[in-house]
C-alpha cells in the first residue's frame, strides 16, 4: 500500500528539501488514505506470479472497523484513514498521550482495516503480508538507483505533479520519478484519467525491478541490505515478513515473470460530499480475480450479481437526498436503484429528517408508484421536481427496512439472488486489453488491463 502521507513513519514532517523534490506539499496536504493498492500473488509452486493494482476510488463495503455505523462504504483508499482516525479517538479516551504510541497504534488499526477491505472486495482472497511505502520512502528508493529508464506513448505535461516528458524512452531522475507515478491529468490528453496513473505505477515498477536486476542488486543480499537501511526509516512492514528475504525473492520473481493486472471500473460518479468515486460490480471484481488467482482463490464462490427492474424506471432520472444522518447513503442507494433501471441524476445532503419521502415530476408517475411499491413509500406529485424526474429524500428510518436492504443487497449478491427472480447477468471475466497499446487501442478506464515485464513498458 502506498500512503498519501507527507509525513515519516513516526508521524514526523519531512525535510523541506524533500518536499521541494517531491513536488507535493508540504506536512499540512496528504493524510492516511491508501492511494495505491497492489496485492502482489506469489505462488508456492513457483509459477509466474500475479500483481493486481486496485484502483484507489473504487467505491465498496468497508471494514467495519473503519465506521460508527453499516453498512461501512467508502472509497476503498479511505479504510485506512477512516480506522485511524477512529482508533485514535478511542485510543485518546482511554488515556493514551505519548504521541507516538498514539500514532502507531492508531496506523496499525489502519493497516488491518485497509488489509481487511482489500481482502474482502477481491472475493475473501486472504492478504498474510503487507509493505506500506510513503511517499518519503518511494522518493529515497529512487534516488538510490537513479537514473531510472521509463517509456511513454506520448508527450505529456501536467502543472499538478510537475510532470513534463517526450514521447519515447528515457532516463528520469528521482524528483521526475514522483511526477512520473503522481500524474493523472494533461490538459491536451482529455482522456487521461486516474486508471492511467496507476499504469505508471506498475510501469514505474517493471522499470526498477529491471534496473535494481541489470545492476547486480537483486542478487546482492550486501547491496540489498544497503537499499532496505535507506528506505526503512519510511517504510512498514508486518512483524511476520522478512525483509531481506523477501527482497530476495524479487529476483526470482522478476526472472519467471510478473503479470499486472489493474482492474476495471464500470461507471464514474459522486458520493454524498460531492467527491469523485469510482463504480464498480463487484461480482466481476471477484470472478476476475478467481480468475487471476486459479486454484489459489478463496474456495467461496459469488453468486451472479441479479437485479430487479423498476417498471417503468427506464429514461426516468433519479436525484437522491441524504437526511438520514448516515454519510453516503444517498451514493449507495443511488447505485442500487440505478442498476434497477433508473438514470443516475444529483446526490446531496439535506437537513436531518425522521421520515424517508419519495415525489416526482410530470412524466415519472409511473416510475414512482413502482418504486414507492417496493419501499413501503406513497408517491407525491411536485411541481418542484422536473420532468421525468424522481426525488428520493431519505430520512432517518432508511438506515432500516426496505432501504436498508435495498443497499444490502447491491452489496451482497448471494443475498440479491435469493430476494429476486430476473435473468442473471454474466459475471464471466472479461478479456484483459495491453495496458501498453496506444492511440485509439490505449485502454480505457473500463478495461481490465495486463502489463507483463519482458522489457520496458510504454505507457500513455
Amino acid at each position: 500500500m502506498g500512503l498519501d502521507s507527507r509525513l515519516d513513519e513516526h508521524g514526523n514532517p519531512l525535510p523541506q528539501e524533500m518536499y521541494d523534490a517531491l513536488h507535493a506539499g508540504d506536512d499540512s496536504e496528504g493524510g492516511f488514505n491508501s492511494n495505491v493498492l497492489i496485492l502482489v500473488h506469489i505462488p508456492g509452486d513457483g509459477s509466474k506470479s500475479t500483481a493486481i493494482s486496485i484502483p484507489r476510488d473504487d467505491y465498496v463495503t468497508l471494514d467495519s472497523a473503519s465506521c460508527a455505523t453499516s453498512p461501512c462504504k467508502g472509497k476503498i483508499k479511505q479504510a485506512y484513514g477512516f480506522a485511524y482516525a477512529r482508533a485514535k479517538d478511542k485510543l485518546t479516551a482511554a488515556g493514551v498521550k505519548d504521541a507516538l504510541e498514539l500514532d502507531q497504534k492508531s496506523r496499525d488499526a489502519g493497516r488491518l482495516a485497509e488489509s481487511n477491505t482489500v481482502g474482502k472486495f477481491l472475493g475473501d482472497v486472504p492478504v498474510d503480508h503487507f509493505v506500506e511505502v510513503t511517499l518519503a520512502a518511494f522518493f529515497q528508493i529512487a534516488q538510490a538507483v537513479q537514473p531510472i529508464t521509463v517509456c511513454l506513448n506520448e508527450d505529456t505535461k501536467d502543472s499538478y505533479s510537475g510532470a513534463d516528458f517526450k514521447k519515447g524512452k528515457q532516463q528520469i531522475d528521482a524528483s521526475q520519478a514522483m511526477a512520473f507515478v503522481r500524474q493523472r491529468r494533461d490538459p491536451d490528453q482529455p482522456l487521461f484519467t486516474d486508471l492511467d496513473r496507476t499504469r505508471r505505477q506498475q510501469a514505474f515498477i517493471v522499470s526498477l525491478l529491471r534496473q535494481l536486476q541489470d545492476g547486480g542488486t537483486l542478487n546482492s543480499p550486501s547491496k540489498l541490505r544497503a537499499l532496505l537501511d535507506i528506505t526503512k526509516q519510511n517504510t512498514a512492514i508486518d512483524k511476520d515478513l522478512d525483509p531481506l528475504a523477501f527482497a530476495q525473492r524479487a529476483s526470482a520473481l522478476f526472472s519467471e515473470g510478473v503479470s499486472l493486472y489493474t482492474l476495471p471500473v464500470k461507471d464514474f460518479g459522486t458520493d454524498d460530499a460531492g467527491e469523485s468515486i469510482n463504480i464498480v460490480d463487484t461480482g466481476e471484481i471477484k470472478s476476475i480475480v478467481a480468475n487471476l488467482l486459479g486454484d489459489d482463490a478463496a474456495t467461496t464462490t459469488t453468486p451472479p450479481t441479479t437485479t430487479t427492474v423498476i417498471p417503468d424506471a427506464s429514461g426516468v432520472v433519479l436525484n437522491v437526498v441524504n437526511s438520514s444522518g448516515q454519510n453516503g447513503l444517498a451514493a449507495q442507494v443511488q447505485t442500487a436503484l440505478a442498476t434497477r433501471g433508473f438514470t443516475r441524476g444529483t446526490t446531496g445532503t439535506g437537513a436531518a429528517r425522521d421520515t424517508t419521502t419519495l415525489t416526482y415530476g410530470t412524466g415519472a408517475e409511473a416510475a414512482a408508484t413502482a418504486l414507492a411499491a417496493q419501499l413501503g413509500l406513497t408517491a407525491t406529485k411536485s411541481a418542484a421536481v422536473e420532468e421525468q424526474t424522481v426525488q428520493l429524500t431519505l430520512g432517518a428510518d432508511a438506515r432500516s427496512g426496505p432501504i436498508a436492504n435495498l443497499v444490502s443487497d447491491q452489496s451482497d449478491p448471494s443475498t440479491s439472488a435469493a430476494r429476486t427472480t430476473t435473468p442473471t447477468t454474466s459475471t464471466t471475466p472479461p478479456a484483459p486489453v495491453s495496458a501498453t497499446a496506444s492511440g485509439v487501442n490505449a485502454p480505457a478506464a473500463t478495461d481490465l488491463s495486463q502489463m507483463d515485464t519482458g522489457g520496458i513498458p510504454c505507457v500513455r
